[in-house]
């Protein structure tokens, strides 16, 4: 089974796929994060790398060959027609790894794809079920000010992303993540519980 989690920035769902990692893997859980894999295509030495610099700037790249990637962010996220270009670059080399972890998974495997644009991207269809993480977007915005981002950077990634409305749309399953990880994780379970009846 192939189970797509989504959620707006700062909604949880990388806590609720690792929830299933921990809890689940035993029972056959695989959990593969898209932004793990697009910082493995963006890491040192990445043949994208190179086409990033030309195509934004060659002072976003350091001697080492590290990209700054807050820098990059701020830029993309502040033009819709930048983000489509950094994203016909990285979301290719993604989806072939994505399909590869997924296809490498043990078979009776339920695979769980951590992907924040499945809504943006229409990829819904690739998924047997789809789960949203939801959470209150003061409690979203605490979180990202905790991981250093400001309000405008915030309302630049929020800005480019679905809204929860147009998620729930697609969605099989809803956790709302506003009551703290016990909750959560009471949460997480009812939802391997269904997966696995």
């Amino acid at each position: 089974m192939y189970v797509g989690i989504t959620g707006g920035i700062g909604s949880g769902k990388t806590t609720v796929a690792d929830l299933f990692a921990e809890n689940f893997s035993e029972a056959g859980a695989v959990v593969v994060h898209a932004d793990e894999l697009a910082h493995q295509v963006l890491a040192v030495g990445s043949p994208l790398i190179p086409e990033v610099a030309r195509a934004f700037g060659v002072e976003l790249v350091d001697d080492a060959g590290v990209l700054n990637r807050r820098a990059l962010g701020n830029i993309v996220f502040a033009s819709p027609s930048k983000l489509k270009v950094l994203e016909s670059l990285v979301h290719p080399e993604v989806a072939r790894l994505a399909r590869l972890a997924r296809d490498q998974a043990p078979s009776g495997s339920v695979v769980f794809y951590d992907v924040p644009l499945l809504v943006e991207k229409n990829m819904h269809e690739q998924f047997d079920q789809i789960l949203v993480v939801e959470s209150p977007m003061d409690l979203r915005r605490e979180r990202l000010i905790r991981r250093g981002l400001t309000l405008d950077e915030i309302d630049g990634r929020v800005g480019a992303q679905a809204t929860d409305l147009e998620r729930r749309a697609i969605a099989d399953f809803v956790i709302v993540n506003d009551a703290g990880l016990d909750r959560l994780a009471d949460q997480v379970r009812n939802v391997w519980a269904a997966l696995s009846a």
